[in-house]
């Protein structure tokens, strides 16, 4: 890989990101389209400058660099940020699906680093089904029978 592709691996994990942090910013998330952006980014910059470490320096006879250790660290480090993304209030947990969209940003930029452009782009669309799609069915399907069963424990609340 030379330093051109290692850019355009830069920008098109950042892009992504932006489409993933794009949706979290419509619904007015914690962590939006800069989060998600920089989140994407930064693992494309790991995983490319691994990348071009392991090229470029003479391993001798027995020595080896494995870029994919880096992968691991990345994914301990995002674990941290996802973590401080999420809250306990009461008995409501916020921030799951948001630090699960930081990890997966993470994912994407650490594909597109290394390179498998298809494979970040099919899971950068599945995300936003998911992340889009579900809220349909969640809002139509699930909801209104969580409503119902709310206001079903109020009445019974009232009744005793």
């Amino acid at each position: 890989m030379d330093e051109y592709d290692a850019l355009i691996r830069i920008l098109v994990a950042t892009i992504l990101g932006a489409m993933l942090g794009l949706e979290r910013e419509w619904t007015a998330k914690p962590a939006g389209l800069r989060t998600h952006m920089l989140v994407a980014e930064g693992s494309a910059l790991f995983m490319v400058g691994a990348i071009l470490i392991a090229e470029t320096t003479d391993t001798g006879a027995f020595a080896v660099i494995d870029p994919t250790r880096v992968g691991s660290t990345i994914v301990t480090g995002v674990g941290f940020l996802g973590a401080g993304m999420i809250l306990r209030s009461g008995d409501r947990i916020q921030g799951l699906t948001t630090a699960a969209g930081i990890w997966v940003a993470a994912a994407i930029g650490m594909l597109v680093g290394s390179g498998f452009f298809i494979v970040a782009v099919f899971g950068t669309v599945l995300s936003l089904a998911t992340l889009i799609g579900l809220r349909f069915i969640e809002r139509k399907l699930l909801r209104p029978r969580t409503a119902a069963m709310l206001s079903e424990d109020e009445e019974d609340d009232q009744n005793t």
